[in-house]
C-alpha cells in the first residue's frame, strides 16, 4: 500500500492571523467585540468568497 504524503503549508495562514490580530489590536475593540471579529468576520469572508 502506497502511502501519499500531503504538505499543509501554514505560513500563510499564520501571517494573515498575526494580521487579523494587529488589526484588531489597532482598532482598540473591547474583548467581546475583537471575540465576534475573530469568530463572525472569516465566516462571513469565507462564505462571500466561496
Amino acid at each position: 500500500m502506497a502511502t501519499d504524503r500531503v504538505k499543509v503549508d501554514t505560513g500563510m495562514g499564520v501571517i494573515w492571523f498575526i494580521g487579523w490580530l494587529f488589526t484588531l489590536g489597532y482598532l482598540k475593540l473591547t474583548f467581546w467585540t475583537a471575540v465576534l471579529g475573530l469568530v463572525i468576520w472569516p465566516y462571513y469572508l469565507g462564505s462571500s468568497l466561496r
